[in-house]
């Protein structure tokens, strides 16, 4: 029995076999090849099925993830029907007599090339495209996919890291646990297993041999066992059945009011990626979603989501919401969340940087254009803004200045549009100590406890080598805290945690004496939650 330490996620139990996953380039050989056309027709074969395996991904992706991020796929199979592309491969298998993987390899290659070479931006972008579409085909054509098809069995995933359109493609029902070893607890493959309640490590450093291999995700003490021994396999199942057992216990919580036990109500929200999370929020009985990160309708894009996109998006959010609350946060890129087409360049400090509403500020229109999409969808449900890192009274009234310009513009086209709350994050120490005076300017706070935290103690979250310095109970943390539940109230602002902290059971005693209005945590904590603010004495 092998055994390996992480960083734990999610705290849960997974057992099953391992799947390693791995994007790396795939090995192909050149080899001489008499028949070229049985290889042009062995391509064209594999081609198309390329093509009707990513018109399948795409018609998954509409249903998870909406049509902005399933339309990557589209553009894929597009590609693979460009008449150049094709003449290349085919051109290469007649001229050279080669087997179809390399001409395709070579071709992907080629062109991957000329466009990384291009000037233009978007151009630029096709080089990573192309290079995914041949290497699917190749993978076709060999019988070895390295790809997000994970088999038909539930399996623990095991890779380097993974990207956001990696975890899109993976069907959900098949797994059981993430382990990665690159990655934080704040990328979208954690944000995926927290959504789905799945265990999951990072910084565990990992080998492909243990691929297929019997495995064990323990999330509670942050620990992998490859080939676990029977006493390990006994105590970890015995540990399953107790999960199972109090998720049994936790479902009579489902359509119970969240008060404290002297009668005073706390409003429970989920925090959602995508709208495809919303299916979550309710299965779990949220009372809302205090959280809509929109950035990921930018993440997963290769170009600038139009405002009915973004519209279409808030407004599915807002309708199967049916009147509860939905807190849309406005884009907020930078730091570990870059975007290519943004242009945003390098910064030696990018967590300190040029991000979230600096970069809104800066590109007037960008921001504009989300805040139609979401002022518009506000007539199909009770939609709420929220702004990320403020700092000063300045940027809440430069951002409310810009508010009023949407409105007139909706006004002029005779859009209708709801009284939209409007809010902003507290993550910075500046907005903390300042929450008296951004008080006065807006109608609630959402307390971003990632970043506050590590802005507050100088210690980079994506920085595994700080784990030892992090003290997410920190005093100065914690006192923070207080201070802006106290400014919020005596201003008249309802104040609210969406960071990690509100999903952590040890301080939601200690929240609720601080007098927190509302809680938003992933959607498999909600019922955990409640249960905790039920039983608070």
């Amino acid at each position: 029995m092998e055994q390996y330490t992480g960083k734990s996620i999610y705290k849960s139990v997974a057992i099953g076999p391992v799947y390693f996953y791995s994007r790396g380039e795939q090995q192909v050989k050149r080899c001489k090849a008499e028949d070229s056309q049985a290889q042009l027709e062995r391509y064209e074969t594999a081609r198309d099925r390329a093509v009707e395996e990513l018109q399948q991904l795409y018609q998954k992706a509409l249903k998870e993830v909406g049509e902005v991020n399933a339309a990557i796929f589209e553009v894929h199979a597009m590609m693979l029907e460009d008449e150049d592309y094709n003449d290349s491969v085919k051109n290469i298998i007649f001229s050279q007599q080669v087997n179809a993987e390399y001409a395709v390899a070579v071709t992907g290659d080629n062109f991957a090339q000329m466009f990384a070479e291009m000037d233009d931006e978007y151009f630029k972008a096709r080089a990573a495209d192309v290079k995914d579409i041949s290497e699917r085909v190749v993978g076709i054509l060999s019988n070895k996919r390295a790809g997000s098809s994970i088999g038909r069995e539930p399996v623990i995933v095991i890779a380097k890291d993974l990207a956001p359109s990696e975890t899109v493609q993976m069907d959900k029902s098949r797994l059981l646990g993430f382990v990665t070893e690159l990655g934080s607890s704040n990328s979208h493959t954690a944000i995926l297993a927290r959504t789905m309640n799945l265990p999951a490590l990072i910084g565990v450093p990992v080998k492909e041999e243990w691929s297929g291999k019997l495995a064990i995700v323990d999330g509670y003490q942050g620990i992998l066992y490859i080939d676990p021994d029977e006493e390990t396999l006994e105590k970890m199942r015995k540990k399953q059945q107790e999960d199972r057992e109090r998720s049994r216990l936790l479902q009579q919580l489902k359509g119970r009011l969240t008060v404290t036990p002297d009668g005073r109500k706390i409003n429970l929200y989920a925090n959602i990626g995508s709208v495809s999370d919303v299916a979550a929020v309710l299965e779990n009985d949220a009372e809302g979603i205090g959280l809509f990160r929109s950035e990921f309708l930018y993440l997963e894009k290769d170009t600038y989501p139009t405002e009915e996109e973004q519209f279409q998006s808030y407004k599915l959010a807002a309708e199967m919401m049916a009147g509860k609350k939905v807190i849309i946060r406005t884009l907020d890129i930078g730091a570990d969340k870059q975007v290519e087409y943004f242009h945003l360049g390098q910064e030696e400090n990018p967590a300190m940087g040029y991000r979230a509403i600096r970069i809104c500020l800066e590109e007037p229109e960008v921001f504009k254009t989300q805040l139609r999409a979401i002022f518009r969808a506000s007539a199909y449900g009770e939609i709420a803004v929220m702004y990320p890192m403020i700092t000063s009274v300045e940027e809440v009234r430069r951002i409310k200045a810009i508010v009023e310009e949407v409105k007139e513009e909706l006004d002029a086209r005779n859009i209708p549009y709801k009284n939209v709350e409007q809010g902003i994050m507290i993550e910075t120490p500046a907005a903390a100590v300042i929450s008296d005076m951004l008080a006065k300017e807006v109608d609630f706070f959402s307390i971003g406890t990632n970043d506050l935290s590590q802005y507050t103690m100088a210690i980079d979250r994506q920085n595994p080598r700080l784990d030892a310095f992090y003290d997410p109970h920190h005093p100065a943390l914690l006192r923070l805290i207080r201070m802006v539940i106290d400014n919020g109230h005596a201003h008249g602002c309802w104040v609210g945690i969406c960071g990690e902290l509100g999903a952590d059971l040890s301080l939601t005693k200690e929240f609720l004496q601080m007098g927190i209005d509302e809680l938003s945590v992933a959607p498999g904590m909600v019922l955990q939650v409640r249960e905790a603010v039920r039983k608070a004495e």
